[in-house]
């Protein structure tokens, strides 16, 4: 059985008087890609957010990797990388500087950053402005760089709000095929996302979330015996949101 990369236990978070995640229980194991879908205002931000340490959770706790996200954050944030819906970006940077300037945060070996770094620009077909300020990115080409960036320290996690939001179709098949090889080597990816066809294609396991509670996981045919709807995604997901 594959170790547990991410374990989340009666997990809530309260705004006020609104629970927008409530009594979560959730496991992810290693090299699985897992898509996390709702509605909006469901919680699916709130709980990537939570996962990266980014907000404190009311009620439960989280562990990456055997590490308590609470009292463990250092620990934590080696192991982890995290793409927002909508990335900062030090737009008087260029992106080589930026991708320096990650790497540096992240002590990668100044032997290896010049190649990995090499890697991914080429990769991602960023030569003709990788020299450039970020400031004149388009948001497809930010979206590039910012993905190239968290993968610069070898992350074991990686979770991703909004994968393909502004890439074009080549971009976005790079980025599917990029997190297929990299599961396939060991990386658990938590990808939070509207793109029903996306996580069709690629997640292991799904989990629908609604008003703050999770209401289904399980892989494609798992859900589709749950909703008693034999079709796509899109389907399954509109029959368990609406009950």
């Amino acid at each position: 059985m594959n170790e547990v990369m991410i374990k989340i236990e009666n997990l809530g978070k309260k705004f006020g008087e609104l629970w927008a995640v409530r009594d979560l229980n959730l496991e992810v194991r290693k090299s699985e890609i897992f898509a996390f879908l709702g509605p909006n205002g469901a919680g699916k931000t709130t709980t990537l957010k939570l996962i990266t340490g980014l907000l404190k959770p009311t009620t439960g706790r989280i562990e990456i990797a055997g590490y308590d996200i609470q009292t463990q954050p250092l620990q934590v944030k080696k192991l982890l990388a995290y793409i927002p819906d909508e990335p900062y970006l030090y737009e008087k940077l260029t992106g080589r500087e930026f991708l320096n300037f990650v790497a540096e945060l992240y002590a990668v070996p100044e032997s290896e950053r010049e190649d990995k770094i090499q890697e991914f620009i080429e990769y991602f077909e960023m030569s003709s402005y990788i020299d450039d300020l970020i400031q004149g990115y388009s948001h497809g080409m930010k979206q590039r760089l910012i993905f190239s960036s968290a993968f610069i320290h070898n992350p074991q996690i990686l979770v991703i709000d909004e994968p393909l939001v502004g890439l074009d179709p080549a971009s976005a098949r790079k980025v599917k095929h990029l997190l297929r090889e990299k599961a396939i080597q060991g990386l658990t990816v938590f990808v939070s996302t509207h793109t029903l066809s996306f996580a069709e294609e690629i997640a292991h396991r799904i989990g629908i979330i609604d008003n703050g509670n999770l209401v289904a996981v399980g892989d494609l045919n798992e859900l589709k015996t749950k909703s008693g709807v034999e079709g796509k995604l899109e389907e399954v997901f509109l029959k368990i949101t609406q009950e």
